[in-house]
């Protein structure tokens, strides 16, 4: 598990502007105009303890079925139930934050989609200087190109607060993976992966929260998804908006770069560093696993978080489903997330979804993913992408407070 960052933001950026052109989403702040807005709740009060179950019982063994091989949902995508993908078509650096009123008339422009906003800048990174993007992991995956957003270590390790390099940047500055290279004012960035986002000028990304702490200038870049072959239109509207100075460069188009030559030999579209571990064993008791589980795979995700989802999602596997809507296990998987996200957690050499071995260790993963070990308002944002209700999350979040009153 690497080390976040720790540095303020004086010194450790060079000017930002300097970017070629920059693009990704930003959470909280970020204005994304094709995603509802729910704003959060205050908790409900918590609930009485008569409410949580006992977690001491043993184990039941893992149900002897296997999974069905022809339940599969029809609006399943290929990242394991997120939104559909978007590729950006342009990309945008504006001379400082962008107003919001001026982010929302580039959405109202005519052939426009999808607009995001991002936090960029040029940070020391070693013995270069390396343009970078800020994004909120979760939503930027609906922006990155589809072999590189079906690769779950990509933002895993975003979420981490680990630094992903662009392939090309990672070649040419021979950057070692799971190494950790300075980044100015004594932080330290490790680099968990190498993946081809095709974003001209930019060398790699980063978490938000990570890119705040580099120093990163906040909503200055743009990304928009418009409709194939009107990017040079919409692009000259998109500069008048944002006025002198601003750089808008379309994406896949007459302005990218021309590709770098093909390898002799075939590579990975994604390159990972060795990831954290995901082995839990085989616990007695389910108070063990979540405890283990949550320990071993999310740092900074309390395991009664995963014992208020297990408790809720299927009675601590009592109830293992299908639900009615396909979902299996223990911890309510849909099957094309869990070929995103699912883990063998008792070393048994297969991921089973009927599996609390494996299926505990794969929730805390997908919440880790999604930033819940972030805690505050990045752990509801976590469990509400679990299950996209509110209620569900306030009521996730009592049991959880419950459990840690009565095994405190």
């Amino acid at each position: 598990m690497s080390h976040r960052p720790r540095l303020t933001p004086a010194g450790a950026v060079v000017v930002g502007l300097s970017l070629l052109v920059v693009t990704g989403v930003t959470a909280g702040g970020a204005f994304l105009f094709t995603r509802d807005a729910s704003p959060d709740r205050p908790r409900a009060p918590r609930s009485p303890l008569a409410d949580v179950r006992d977690l001491t019982a043993p184990v039941d063994p893992p149900n002897a079925r296997a999974e069905p091989t022809s339940f599969t949902s029809p609006s399943a995508s290929p990242v394991g139930g997120a939104a559909a993908l978007t590729p950006p078509r342009l990309i945008a650096i504006a001379r400082g934050a962008v107003d919001p009123q001026a982010l929302a008339k580039i959405a109202a422009l005519r052939d426009v989609k999808k607009v995001a906003l991002a936090d960029a800048g040029a940070i020391r990174f070693s013995t270069a200087t390396l343009n970078l993007l800020a994004v909120d992991p979760a939503e930027y995956r609906t922006w990155a190109p589809k072999a590189v957003a079906e690769q779950p270590e990509v933002w895993d390790a975003l979420a981490r607060g680990e630094f992903v390099a662009e392939s090309r940047t990672a070649a040419q500055y021979l950057l070692r993976l799971g190494g950790e290279y300075e980044a100015g004012g004594g932080a330290r960035l490790r680099v968990a992966a190498s993946a081809p986002f095709g974003l001209p000028g930019v060398d790699g990304l980063v978490a938000k929260d990570t890119g705040r702490a580099l120093g990163l200038i906040a909503g200055v870049a743009v990304l928009v998804h418009t409709a194939s072959g009107k990017e040079a239109a919409v692009g000259q509207r998109v500069k008048k908006l944002l006025g002198q100075g601003a750089q808008v460069v379309p994406i896949g188009r007459k302005g990218r770069p021309a590709p770098a030559a093909t390898p002799t030999a075939p590579q990975p579209i994604v390159a990972a560093a060795k990831p954290g571990s995901y082995h839990v064993g085989r616990p007695a008791s389910y108070l063990d696993l979540y405890k283990v589980a949550a320990a071993q795979v999310c740092p900074g995700l309390s395991w009664t978080v995963l014992a208020a989802i297990g408790q809720v999602e299927s009675g601590h596997g009592r109830n293992n489903g299908p639900s009615s809507a396909g979902a299996l296990g223990p911890m309510q998987f849909m099957p094309a997330t869990w070929k995103a996200y699912g883990v063998d957690g008792d070393g048994d050499g297969k991921s089973d979804i009927w599996s609390p071995y494996d299926s505990v260790p794969s929730a805390a993963r997908y919440l880790c993913a999604n930033g819940a070990g972030l805690g505050g308002a990045k752990l509801r944002s976590a469990v509400y992408r679990y299950n996209h209700s509110w209620d569900y999350v306030d009521k996730v979040l009592r049991i959880a407070d419950a459990y840690a009153h009565a095994y405190s």
